[in-house]
């Protein structure tokens, strides 16, 4: 079955004013949608056209450009929708709490950190929060690469990802990349990050 694009989990206007509505009308439904569409059509006829995404993903290196590209991107953009939510932000707690400040010395330590990862990313890509070897460890990927990929020099379970493209943020924040992660810690469901982390 080819790949599509599932619904927001909440309207386009949900995350305002920390992301604002036209962006998410065009980074979900064009930027995305591309990604998806680009995807079937490098997977069509050929031996990848039945594996799962995660399978794709985990071989990208090895298939070619175009399914590291837009697969990375169906893949990283459909998990960033899911780490976001309304009357979201705040801290983390629980168990993934404690890992925070056992990694990282406190969380606004680990958000310093993660913020450093994304604004040292040389043009377009992510910043990762992930569990590698039972620890947490922050890294960062060029354009849709990820951490589960081959072709990662940081290989790992991803829990968080901030998307750092221009196209995130720059109708709202301009060059303003700083802004913009500021911005986006008002809008991470700590839950679905909690919850990843238990699992």
């Amino acid at each position: 079955m080819p790949f599509t694009l599932a619904p927001l989990p909440y309207s386009h206007d949900a995350l305002e004013p920390h992301i604002d509505t036209l962006t998410m009308q065009i980074h979900h439904g064009k930027h995305h949608q591309a990604y998806v569409d680009n995807l079937n059509k490098a997977i069509a006829g050929s031996d990848h056209e039945n594996k799962s995404l995660e399978t794709l993903i985990a071989s990208a290196g090895t298939i070619s450009p175009a399914v590291r590209n837009n697969g990375g991107g169906h893949w990283n953009h459909t998990f960033f929708w899911e780490s976001l939510g309304t009357n979201a932000g705040g801290n983390p707690t629980g168990e993934l709490a404690d890992a925070i400040s056992s990694a990282f010395g406190s969380f606004d330590a680990f958000k310093e950190k993660f913020n450093n990862a994304g604004l040292t990313r040389f043009g377009s890509g992510w910043a990762w929060l992930i569990l590698k070897d039972g620890k947490l460890d922050i890294t960062s990927t060029p354009n849709q690469d990820n951490p589960l990929m081959d072709v990662a020099e940081v290989k790992g379970t991803p829990l968080l990802g901030v998307d750092v493209w221009e196209h995130a943020y720059y109708l709202k924040y301009q060059n303003r990349r700083a802004e913009y992660l500021a911005a986006f810690w008002n809008v991470v469901d700590w839950k679905k990050i909690g919850e990843r982390f238990k699992h």
